[in-house]
């Protein structure tokens, strides 16, 4: 299938998912959020990546996240299903029933755990993208699957026609640009701290975490590169580096994103899945600390944050119905 132009957006959101106290997926809660975040500027929504938990969610609840996500966006932004499997045939199979379900495209991750050769990363990737007509991002976070997708790999993935872009979170700029410079590969920062430095050198946009909080500044960074006022792009970048600070470097980005976002009243509990935990006391309140830094971002009014360590604590399993693969 030929794919023109940006099929994915400029500021996606990998999105989490909000769930109830007892663990359980908060179905309004995710409409709400979703509506929420493309309200403030976001174009794209990445569901069951990541932040989104996807080791912890069932395959009945990553297809339904795509139809709500579908539901919701009403065509205001695009539904890009992450996750997948480091099992090949499990990958292809998830991808086609969120194809199915509505998806506008995929982000597939690196095999997990396996450590797979370049010739198995790349053998995976193809299969993926072989089962489906919808376009694909690749997500190189050797950081999570212990093996980096290497820049000769990236480069014959690259002629693959469904592979059009990759979310990069190995933070090699040389590479990026040397891949950018030989490919046409969009590409997109998977770093909340560096989306500026990606997006100066040619960087087609992000997908972020600490756009769950806050959307809109981000809309404003890409906005101003796009029409090339780096100035007023640092500008905003300036602002949000606390509040990223505060999301990305005490707990995991889920943890503090969840905990963030229940203290403003935007989400009915901070809860995640096991084996994530909410944050302790001491990690808690370096949170607030950096949160108490934070002044003149757009859509981020701390004055009413109310957290709830007590809410926080702990994880939860979610109860067993269907297949859990």
């Amino acid at each position: 299938m030929t794919h023109t132009g940006n099929p994915f957006g400029q500021v996606l959101v990998a999105l989490v998912t909000p769930m109830t106290a007892d663990g359980e997926v908060d179905w309004p809660a995710v409409e709400k959020h979703i509506d929420d975040v493309i309200t403030a500027g976001a174009d794209g929504i990445v569901v069951t990546g990541t932040t989104g938990e996807t080791s912890t969610l069932t395959d009945a609840e990553k297809l339904r996240l795509v139809e709500v996500g579908k539901d919701v966006s009403a065509g205001r932004a695009k539904i890009i299903t992450g996750g997948g499997s480091n099992e090949t045939a499990h990958a292809i199979e998830l991808y086609k029933a969120s194809e199915k379900a509505g998806a506008d495209g995929i982000m597939i991750v690196t095999p997990y755990y396996n450590k797979p050769t370049q010739a198995g990363i790349l053998t995976h990737f193809r299969l993926v993208a072989d089962a489906t007509d919808l376009p694909v991002i690749l997500y190189d976070i050797p950081g999570r699957t212990g093996v980096p997708i290497k820049y000769e790999t990236i480069l014959r993935l690259a002629k693959h026609p469904n592979i059009l872009a990759i979310k990069d979170a190995k933070g090699d700029f040389s590479e990026v640009s040397r891949v950018l410079n030989q490919t046409d590969l969009m590409y997109f920062s998977g770093d909340d701290a560096n989306v500026l430095p990606h997006l100066a050198i040619g960087a087609t946009g992000l997908i972020g975490v600490t756009a769950n909080v806050a959307a809109q500044p981000y809309r404003v960074i890409v906005d101003a590169v796009n029409r090339g006022d780096l100035a007023a792009a640092t500008a905003e970048h300036r602002r949000l580096e606390p509040l990223v600070r505060a999301l990305m470097t005490h707990v995991p980005g889920t943890v503090s994103t969840k905990y963030v976002l229940h203290g403003l009243g935007r989400i009915s509990s901070p809860r995640v899945r096991l084996p994530l935990v909410g944050p302790e006391e001491w990690e808690a309140a370096m949170i607030e600390d950096e949160l108490a830094l934070v002044s003149d971002v757009a859509g981020a009014d701390f004055s009413n944050f109310r957290p709830d360590r007590n809410a926080a604590a702990g994880g939860a399993l979610p109860k067993v119905s269907g297949t859990t693969r």
